[in-house]
């Protein structure tokens, strides 16, 4: 395969995962949902909670054809881009909580504490994933990689079990992950969303999310030194769903959860990612279908640029009052809303927004500008 058809394919994955991740990340209205475009509420699984491990799965798979640049340059070098990399996005993704940088506190814009600033996130998640599977990808063998991974799987569910609570280690309120995060980051600086101090992202969890990036790796290295064949496709799609399998079996005792990111969890998502580059390559580059493609690769080109900004831009626009609600609440209630069902309507207006950022991402590739972290 030509190196620039497999970035096609990766281009392709990358930006359905972004323009998925706008929409469920800006709903109208949270209230009104529709069911595959929320996240399970605890234990389960839903089209939504693929896309956070659909885009580490791309980190990985991008890797796979730059880590033999870095390694041929040293180790010095590898550490210097590895560490740089990790750092920025890892700031960029806290700075992004901490914005619009100021808060108004009885009538006044007051600056917003960094005490009460939340430390784990999307951004940080893929900087300590990214710099794990780094490192073990530059200096582990093959056969070290493959331990690493089963071990950073079946670690963790051992560190679940025996550090949770006994009654249930795998709860909202019992689980080690919480329980590291609180002991570490304190309960100001994490996400409070489920109702009580608790990291989505949290520390621990991190260890088996990195497994995703690994998988993506894998998958990278395979498609690069196999070619592109129906042999290729076909076997990754048994490791698919050899994956699924797996996953499915440890459900019953480590149950599928984004929010602990469980190892059944890890398998799961790795095995839909599989079948869907598998999908992606037979369609791309055997079939040569294109309806569609450059929709998406507008968003893989520039998938990091992309996703801050559209997050940065919607907490401007929530700002922007129109009479008595905010102007994305009017998009809602006043535009969409007056046409369309409540759920409906919450859907047009991120379809709405995911369509205005295509936009940005179209005028950045027009003017070929690739924005590299």
């Amino acid at each position: 395969m030509a190196e620039q058809n497999r970035f096609v394919a990766l281009d392709v994955f990358r930006g359905m995962t972004i323009c998925f991740m706008i929409i469920v990340n800006s709903p109208g209205s949270w209230s009104h949902l529709y069911a595959p475009l929320a996240h399970a509420k605890w234990h389960g699984f839903t089209p939504t909670d693929l896309v956070f491990p659909s885009f580490l799965f791309a980190v990985g798979n991008a890797m796979a054809f730059v880590m033999e640049k870095y390694a041929a340059r040293g180790n010095a070098a590898f550490w210097r881009k590895t560490l740089k990399r990790s750092f920025l996005i890892f700031l960029i993704g806290f700075m992004m909580y901490w914005f619009p940088f100021v808060v108004k506190v009885d009538g006044e814009w007051i600056m917003k504490p960094l005490s009460e600033t939340r430390i784990p996130g999307v951004l940080q998640r893929i900087a300590l994933c990214y710099l794990i599977a780094s490192v073990v990808l530059h200096y582990g063998s093959k056969r070290f990689v493959y331990i690493f991974s089963a071990l950073a799987l079946l670690g963790y569910w051992g560190i679940m079990y025996l550090f949770g609570d006994p009654s249930d280690p795998y709860s909202l309120e019992g689980n080690a992950v919480l329980k590291l995060d609180l002991l570490i980051f304190g309960p100001n600086h994490l996400y409070h969303g489920e109702g009580i101090p608790f990291d989505p992202e949290g520390l621990l969890s991190t260890l088996p999310a990195t497994v995703n990036v690994i998988i993506g790796y894998l998958a990278g290295q395979f498609i690069r030194r196999h070619g592109i064949s129906y042999e290729t496709i076909a076997r990754l799609m048994l490791a698919a769903g050899a994956l699924i399998f797996v996953a499915f079996a440890w459900d019953l005792s480590f149950p599928f959860n984004k929010k602990i990111w469980t190892s059944s969890f890890v398998l799961l998502t790795s095995g839909i990612n599989l079948a869907m580059i598998a999908s992606l390559i037979y369609l791309i580059d055997i079939v040569h279908y294109t309806r569609g493609v450059y929709f998406f690769q507008v968003f893989g080109r520039n998938p990091l640029f992309i996703y801050v900004t559209a997050s940065i831009l919607l907490r401007i626009i929530f700002m922007i009052r129109v009479g008595d609600t905010s102007f994305y609440g009017w998009m809602y209630n006043s535009c969409f809303g007056s046409f369309a069902a409540p759920k409906f309507a919450s859907l047009l207006t991120a379809v709405w927004w995911m369509l205005m950022n295509w936009l940005i991402g179209y005028g950045l590739d027009r003017k070929k500008i690739y924005v590299r972290v």
